[in-house]
């Protein structure tokens, strides 16, 4: 008995179930037993692989399918697959190649087969570039968090510069300040000194000095 999953379904697993599926219908089997082969390959429930390709995987394959279904109708007419009287398209049964009954020339059933290989590599390079595609889009993706990380990071450092540069306009200030006023304190005592340099003092009668202005 498979056991049923709860993780997510991943592009590798969409992949499988499109692959699987698109073999079975253009070989005639039907998509119950597709499930059944994918459910016991990923390891899920055949019901919830008819869910996941009917509900996600299918619309995106409308072009496979069609091409699917079109090389099983050459198939038919080849002989290669019989349908039961009682069942419906999608559940033809395909019989061994012993007990085909050819109903084509060889010339035919060649041409045939290059076009069904011709189809098939087509299939195949259309699952190859999706699968591309969404290697390259989660490439994109972590590219883009990788770059607003840094461009996180770098206005975290501009505005760290900012602040160290507004404190270090503010130290500058008060330095020219400081300066100003050591240049006007100085200034005043060459005042005060020259004031007193140019004082002239004389001794009056009584013996007491006297300030003589010039």
């Amino acid at each position: 008995m498979v056991a049923s999953r709860q993780d997510a379904w991943t592009e590798d697993d969409d992949l499988v179930l499109a692959e699987v599926t698109l073999r079975h219908i253009r070989e005639g089997g039907t998509q119950l037993a597709a499930f059944e082969e994918v459910g016991q390959r990923l390891g899920r429930t055949a019901a919830a692989c008819g869910f996941r390709w009917n509900s996600c995987v299918r619309k995106r394959y409308d072009a496979a399918i069609s091409i699917a279904k079109s090389q099983r109708q050459q198939l038919k007419k080849m002989g290669r697959i019989q349908a039961p009287a009682a069942a419906a398209e999608t559940d033809a049964v395909l019989l061994p190649p012993r007990q085909a009954a050819p109903a084509a020339s060889e010339t035919q059933a060649a041409k045939l087969e290059v076009v069904e290989e011709e189809q098939i590599e087509s299939v195949i390079r259309m699952l190859v570039n999706q699968k591309e595609m969404a290697r390259r889009l989660r490439q994109l993706e972590q590219e883009l968090e990788g770059k607003d990380l840094e461009l996180k990071e770098l206005k975290e450092a501009h505005e760290r510069a900012k602040k160290e540069l507004e404190q270090v306009q503010g130290v500058n200030d008060d330095y020219r300040a400081l300066v100003q006023i050591m240049d006007r304190a100085r200034k005043l005592a060459f005042l005060q000194e020259e004031e007193s340099a140019k004082a002239i003092f004389k001794m009056d009668e009584n013996g007491n000095l006297e300030r003589v202005e010039k």
